[in-house]
């Protein structure tokens, strides 16, 4: 099985255990060109062929335009046509806005709210009523961290949000892939990447956790599934899974 199946049957896997996707449903992926988004919108366009549920796939990109600069992102237009998937950029001025007018000291916390809202309306006017994200095992292990050692409390983000406001959900399909899976699948399959031109990049509260996880785990290396399998089995925030199959053995 080569690293881009390997992934594609986690997707499945995820997409079923949480029931993500129902028949007729549109689904949108927020692409920002990084390797988590690109291998989720090519895994997800590849599932349509045998999940056994009919649902479409449209991959959208919001360029944040970082230093009045429009990115080149016709790779990724190559790559999505070549897989039959539809795809489109948005230019916006969230860049410049929070980088330039707000001269923000935490540009992260606005800069998400821009963009997720931005992505939510684009969602609506393209008929998509849910909205893929491309967060993977790794994300939600130091996202659960961050949340124990900043803020005293058990959580993190939730494999499936509905959005009442928004008529929308969110959901997660990579959650159960590692980063390592993905980073392979990306060089294997040769697909291309569009690095990040924000000036924060690398620099959050987040890589501080991230080097954290990295270091456990190699120590340990079922860190990251034991993380896992505690939010599945405390059912907290929609971890549980609806359909639970065998456990998994750790590895020594």
């Amino acid at each position: 099985m080569d690293a881009m199946q390997h992934i594609t049957g986690l997707v499945r896997k995820a997409v079923q255990d949480y029931e993500m996707i129902a028949p007729g449903d549109r689904v949108m992926v927020g692409v920002s060109g990084g390797k988590d988004s690109v291998v989720l919108t090519i895994a997800l366009g590849r599932l349509r062929a045998y999940l056994g549920v009919p649902f479409e796939v449209q991959a959208v990109t919001l360029d944040p335009c970082f230093g009045g600069v429009e990115t080149d992102y016709s790779p990724l237009s190559e790559l999505f046509a070549a897989e039959n998937i539809p795809y489109e950029v948005r230019r916006t001025d969230i860049g410049p806005v929070v980088f330039d007018y707000r001269k923000e000291s935490n540009p992260c916390a606005l800069c998400a709210k821009l963009r997720r809202g931005t992505l939510h309306t684009a969602a609506q006017q393209l008929g998509c009523n849910k909205v893929a994200l491309g967060h993977h095992l790794d994300d939600a292990v130091e996202t659960f961290y961050m949340n124990l050692w900043r803020e005293g409390r058990i959580g993190c983000f939730s494999p499936v949000t509905y959005l009442s406001r928004r008529d929308l959900t969110m959901i997660r399909p990579l959650l159960l892939a590692t980063e390592s899976e993905v980073t392979s699948a990306v060089k294997r399959a040769g697909l291309p990447v569009i690095k990040s031109r924000c000036p924060a990049d690398g620099v959050t509260t987040r890589e501080e956790t991230k080097q954290f996880v990295r270091e456990f785990s190699r120590k340990d290396p079922a860190f990251r599934q034991k993380t896992l399998h505690a939010l599945q089995e405390s059912g907290i925030d929609g971890w549980k899974p609806l359909h639970t199959g065998r456990k998994k053995e750790w590895a020594k």
